[in-house]
Formats: structure tokens, sequence, C-alpha cells
């Protein structure tokens, strides 16, 4: 699989349920214009766009998020870290300080170097500090590897490069126990909001992404 192009699955087969429709196309989230600083309207010079590649280039820059907001979508997009390197994105995220405090995160690290790898939950394309990724699958550092994200109602499935890596149900007991073992059991609006935007987080090291587009899903999705 390393050094290939992740060729896309079947939305039907990743989840029941769920279905993009030909009135849904793809839209590119690769214009600076699309993001802004939380709380803020504009965003931070220290996130810039470069050839369709978004960069956090200097940490300092803070939390950005989706000028949009998004219910149920299929997100796909290219990412990569450096040595030791801890990011993540956000989805259905409110506009406000913390975002971690409020919407689920799509781990982006590290897993050979960084410091937050020892917590299985911890690692990349993990559900963060509630799902750990069913597997390793993550490429040699400096290659891209291929992300992907469906949210359909309550169920929610995170990829990586080509494979499933972890699923949740909001609306399961599983759900619930796991939330009330972790750092989140104290925030009371944690993964409340179905609709909400994208988030992408500063935590100190340079992180890069490229090709990220999304889409809405069809009326199936429920």
């Amino acid at each position: 699989m390393r050094g290939q192009r992740v060729v896309p699955v079947l939305l039907a087969t990743l989840m029941a349920g769920c279905a993009s429709t030909p009135e849904a196309p793809w839209h590119s989230l690769a214009e600076a214009g699309q993001w802004r600083s939380v709380g803020a309207s504009a965003l931070d010079a220290s996130w810039q766009v470069r050839d369709g590649e978004l960069v956090l280039t200097a940490a300092g820059g803070g939390d950005i998020i989706s000028v949009d907001t998004y219910g149920d979508f299929e997100l796909e997009w290219e990412w990569r870290v450096q040595l030791g390197g801890n990011s993540g994105l956000f989805y259905r995220a409110v506009d406000a300080s913390p975002i971690w405090a409020r919407a689920v995160e799509y781990q982006l690290l590290d897993d050979r170097a960084a410091e937050d790898r020892i917590v299985p939950s911890h690692r990349a394309a993990a559900v963060y500090d509630l799902v750990a990724p069913a597997r390793d699958v993550l490429r040699p550092l400096g290659e891209y590897n291929h992300a992907r994200i469906v949210a359909c109602g309550p169920r929610v499935t995170h990829w990586l490069n080509g494979v499933r890596v972890a699923t949740y149900d909001l609306d399961s007991d599983d759900w619930k126990r796991r939330v009330a073992a972790s750092k989140f059991a104290d925030q009371a609006e944690f993964a409340r909001a179905r609709r909400g935007h994208l988030g992408l987080q500063d935590h100190g090291n340079a992180v890069y992404l490229r090709n990220m587009r999304i889409r809405a899903l069809g009326r199936s999705c429920s």
C-alpha cells in the first residue's frame, strides 16, 4: 500500500444507512479563505496555504476552524507531521475555546517518536482518548498518510491509509462509558453538537495537510 494512491471505497461499504448523492459534490478545503482562527474572523499568519497545502508554519498560531459547518459528511485528506509531531483534526466543532473540550478529534501523530504515543487511544487516527486504532498502518515519517472520516448521524468511522481503524456510536452505552472514563468526563458539552466546524490543532508542531475535500451525505443518512 505504501507509495500508492488510496482508491476510495464505496460509501455503502463503510456504513449501513449512509449514502452520498449526486446532488452532494466534493468541495475542496484548500483555500486560506475557508479557514479562520477560533473566535476570530481571519486566519492567523502562522497557518498558510502553499500550492494547495495547508501548513502550520510556527507554533503560537492557535487552533483554527472551517468557515462552513457540516453535519453528516464524508471527509478525506492527506497529512504528515515532523519527527515527534502532534496535531489533530476536530469535527462538528463549536467556535469556542478550548476546541478539544467540545469536539471529537482524529489524532494526527508521529507514532514512532511523539511523547503521546504511549497511550494507545492517543495514536494516529485514534478517536482521541476514547477509541484506539485497531491496526498500525501509519506510513514512514515524511510520507503522506491518507485519512478519512465518515460521520452519519451518531455513527462515525475513522480510516487511515484505506483501513478502517476506529468506529463509534454517539448514542451507544459503550460510547458513554468511554467518555466517562476519559479526560472529557467533566466536559458537559463534549460531542453534543451534531453539526459544526472542522478544526485543526496547534499543538506546537508543524503539520502539513493537502488534498482535503468534503461532501455532505444524503437523506438516507439518519
